[in-house]
């Protein structure tokens, strides 16, 4: 067995899920990723994607040399995008065999040639993609890329916004490909969480699909990817940044920046609640120390010091401070509930703040309805008048709770100071 199909043993509880905080988290996480059958759908549209460059039809025909996946695709990290629902964003590089002198403006234009009248969809060129727009809600960005150097997969994607002169295009270093095996290998699954929450996966799946059964069908039991706590907790700090940029101007910070911390923050066995901290204080103590030095905040790919993964983000010191508080601030909040406790009605309150009020609805929801089961089944302690979630005796979340504690509700926690 290599590096990258590892299974790390148990840890601790047999139920990774057994505190409430950590149960909630997993739900809103479950309610932010791709559904099982769309992450099929992704894999499947991306074949299709590829097959119809290389159709002998195809300006790309004879020179397409693979399309991989990038991003948050292919670590499995996949959020639902800038602050929406139910709409996810698919990367993809294509490796094109094209000469190294073609201008990218040219390369750009040629893919979107090749693109234009794909299956009827709304195809938009981009300053460094191609996007094909389903009518469902997901977007294919299509970034066209040509080798360099003898390293595997080491590449130059290209620059050229339209509208601006041809001098200020340019060719952009990149190995999504290295950088994908990176993080997997520093994050490898870990079996009892994996399990455990792909199993809360089909759940909301299936209850999504009983309520709705026009547009959800019920999904079939197929093998889901395994996932690490770390994987997890950064599709959590990605949708709090997809909220945290929704209505502010300019970039909103790389998801691959992000996904970079996460790589060096990993640390096997932790709880949830406690890694989604971790990975909070990471990237905002790294941009506390840039700018402490008048700097903006420079990550690099850790296999090609070339491939700058903050060329575009920050724009300035005020951009990215106003950011590190706002993971301050989280994980200041996080931390508090974890010691001293949180009434449930306050808790659902402030997340719906930090991570959309739809997916946190969402996410009480299946909550309340699994815990509902588990009493109907009487696999928990809990009793009508002081079960977890009674309104007329909330319960606090945190404080290492276990789901069957019956706790009096507290007053209002101090989530820590908050910043415009």
């Amino acid at each position: 067995m290599n590096d990258l199909t590892r299974i790390h043993p148990a840890w601790g509880s047999a139920d990774p899920f057994a505190d409430p905080l950590d149960a909630l988290l997993a739900d809103i996480a479950i309610n932010i990723q791709l559904p099982p059958g769309l992450h099929a759908k992704a894999i499947s549209r991306n074949a299709a994607v590829q097959e119809y460059l290389s159709r002998p039809e195809s300006p790309l025909h004879g020179l397409v040399v693979r399309f991989y996946a990038q991003g948050s695709m292919a670590i499995d990290a996949t959020t639902s995008t800038r602050g929406t629902d139910d709409e996810y964003d698919i990367d993809g590089v294509l490796e094109l065999d094209i000469p190294a002198d073609m201008p990218p403006a040219d390369v750009l234009d040629l893919l979107w040639l090749a693109l234009k009248d794909y299956q009827g969809m709304k195809v938009i060129r981009q300053s460094r993609c191609v996007t094909i727009q389903y009518a469902d809600g997901m977007h294919i960005d299509v970034t066209p890329a040509r080798r360099i150097g003898l390293a595997e997969m080491e590449s130059v994607i290209f620059h050229a916004k339209e509208g601006e002169g041809r001098h200020r295009h340019f060719e952009v270093p990149m190995n999504a490909y290295a950088f994908a095996a990176w993080y997997r290998e520093r994050t490898p699954p870990e079996e009892r969480f994996s399990k455990a929450y792909n199993a809360r996966v089909f759940d909301a799946a299936e209850l999504l699909a009983k309520a709705d059964p026009i547009v959800h069908e019920v999904p079939a039991q197929t093998p889901m990817p395994l996932k690490s706590v770390t994987t997890v907790a950064l599709q959590l700090i990605k949708r709090f940044r997809n909220i945290w940029s929704a209505d502010r101007p300019g970039r909103c910070p790389p998801s691959v920046m992000l996904s970079c911390h996460a790589g060096y923050a990993a640390v096997p066995g932790m709880n949830l609640a406690e890694m989604v901290i971790r990975q909070a204080r990471w990237t905002a103590k790294a941009i506390d120390a840039a700018s402490s030095r008048k700097e903006r905040l420079d990550v690099r790919n850790p296999k090609m010091r070339d491939d700058r993964f903050t060329d575009r983000w920050p724009e300035n010191l005020e951009q990215q401070d106003s950011f590190a508080y706002a993971l301050h601030d989280l994980a200041n909040g996080l931390s508090q509930i974890r010691s001293n406790g949180l009434a449930l009605e306050d808790l659902q309150e402030w997340l719906r703040d930090l991570f959309g009020p739809m997916v946190v609805s969402r996410s009480v929801k299946a909550l309340n309805d699994r815990n509902g089961r588990a009493l109907r089944d009487r696999a928990h302690g809990y009793t009508r008048s002081g079960g977890l979630y009674v309104p007329t005796a909330p319960a606090i979340i945190g404080a290492g709770m276990p789901m069957s504690s019956v706790v009096p509700a507290r007053a209002h926690t101090n989530m820590g100071e908050r910043r415009p």
